[in-house]
C-alpha cells in the first residue's frame, strides 16, 4: 500500500448505498453523486462513501449518514436509521425480539469495533442475534409495520426565515412555510435513534401500542408490578425471572425487585424497582410473552388499596399487585 493511502485503512468505499424504499423515493430513474471519504460515520466516525440524491420532486434533497458496516450491524437504511425489514425505529424492533446491542456507545473503541464488524459480515446481511423464542414480539412487529413507503418523510425542512417572519420568497421558497412545532420528537439524534436508546419516535409508537392492547399505564405511579397468567405448568419462579430479564436486554437486573409466583392459580406478578421499566416492560410484552412454551397474558398490577385487589383465582382478566 503506498505510503499517501496508510491513513486510509479501514476507511469504507461502496457503489451503492443501503437504502429503505421510502428514501430511495418514487422516481425509478434516481440520479445519485458519490464522493469517496466525503464524511465521518455518524456513530463509528469513519469515513465513508457518502451518496446525495433527490427523491422525487418535491423533495429535499437526502444523503447517507452511517457507513454500511454500521447498517448491515443493525439492518438499517443508512439515512434514516429504520430497520429495513419494519420500517420501525431500532429501538422498538430491539425491544420487540429482545435484542441486545453490542455495538459500543462511547467514542472509545467505535472504529475499532467497525472494522472487525465489517470482516464479520462478509458474505452475511446482518448478525442481528434474534431471539427464537421472541414469537409475541414478531407478531407486534407484523402490527406495527409500515406496509408502504411514507413519502412524506422526504418533505422540505421547515423555513428559518417564515419562522422569523423575514422570508419574503413566497412559493419559490425550497423549504416548507409552516412553524416549527416544539416537543421531545423534535428533539431527536443520529446516535441515540442508531443504538435504540431514547427514542421519542419509538416511545410514542410503543406506548400508543401498548394502550391499543389494553395496557395503558394506570395512573397510580406507584403502581410498578406487572400480572402474567396462564403460565406453563412447568414454570417456575427461576424460569420466569431468567425469561422476563432476558427479554429486556435493556433492563439491569437490579432493577427487577421481586417475582411472585403462584403456582396453584398458574401466575406470577412481576414487580419493578421504578414505573419507567415497568412501563417498558409492558410495552415489550403488549403481544404477551412466551415463557416456558407458552404465551402467557400481561396486565398491570392494581394498588394495594384498589377495590377487589384480593388474590386472583384464575382467569387474566384478574390484575393484583403483590409489591
Amino acid at each position: 500500500m503506498p505510503k499517501a493511502d496508510i491513513n486510509k485503512a479501514g476507511w469504507e468505499q461502496s457503489e451503492f448505498p443501503i437504502l429503505c424504499e421510502t428514501c430511495l423515493g418514487d422516481n425509478p430513474f434516481v440520479r445519485m453523486s458519490k464522493q469517496e471519504f466525503g464524511r465521518a460515520c455518524g456513530t463509528c466516525a469513519r469515513p465513508f462513501t457518502v451518496f446525495r440524491w433527490n427523491p422525487g420532486t418535491g423533495m429535499r434533497f437526502k444523503t447517507t449518514v452511517i457507513c454500511q458496516t454500521c447498517a448491515k450491524i443493525k439492518n438499517v437504511c443508512q439515512t434514516c436509521l429504520l430497520d429495513l425489514v419494519y420500517g420501525l425505529p431500532t429501538q422498538v424492533r430491539d425491544t420487540a425480539l429482545g435484542i441486545e446491542s453490542e455495538a459500543p456507545t462511547s467514542e472509545i473503541n467505535r472504529e475499532y469495533y467497525a472494522q472487525n464488524m465489517e470482516t464479520k459480515l462478509e458474505g452475511s446481511k446482518s448478525l442481528l442475534d434474534v431471539d427464537k423464542s421472541a414469537g409475541a414480539g414478531k407478531e407486534m412487529l407484523k402490527q406495527l409495520a409500515r406496509t408502504d413507503p411514507y413519502y412524506k418523510r422526504n418533505r422540505p425542512h421547515l423555513c428559518s426565515f417564515f419562522a422569523k417572519g423575514e422570508c419574503n420568497r413566497g412559493d419559490a421558497c425550497p423549504y416548507r412555510h409552516e412553524m416549527p412545532v416544539e416537543n421531545e420528537l423534535s428533539k431527536q439524534n443520529i446516535v441515540d435513534r442508531y443504538h435504540g436508546r431514547n427514542d421519542p419516535v419509538a416511545k410514542k409508537i410503543m406506548s400508543a401500542h401498548a394502550a391499543t392492547m389494553g395496557l395503558q399505564p394506570p395512573e397510580d405511579l406507584n403502581i410498578t408490578s406487572l400480572f402474567l397468567t396462564s403460565l406453563s405448568a412447568t414454570s417456575t419462579e427461576e424460569s420466569i425471572r431468567t425469561r422476563v430479564l432476558k427479554s429486556l436486554p435493556a433492563v439491569q437486573p437490579s432493577q427487577l425487585k421481586s417475582v411472585v409466583h403462584v403456582a396453584k392459580t398458574r401466575c406470577a406478578f412481576v414487580n419493578w424497582k421504578d414505573r419507567a421499566t415497568a412501563e417498558l416492560a409492558a410495552q415489550a410484552w403488549a403481544n404477551g410473552l412466551e415463557i416456558d412454551g407458552e404465551t402467557i397474558n400481561v396486565r398491570w398490577g392494581r394498588s394495594k388499596g384498589a377495590p377487589g385487589a384480593k388474590a386472583p383465582k384464575a382467569g387474566p382478566s384478574v390484575v393484583v399487585s403483590a409489591s
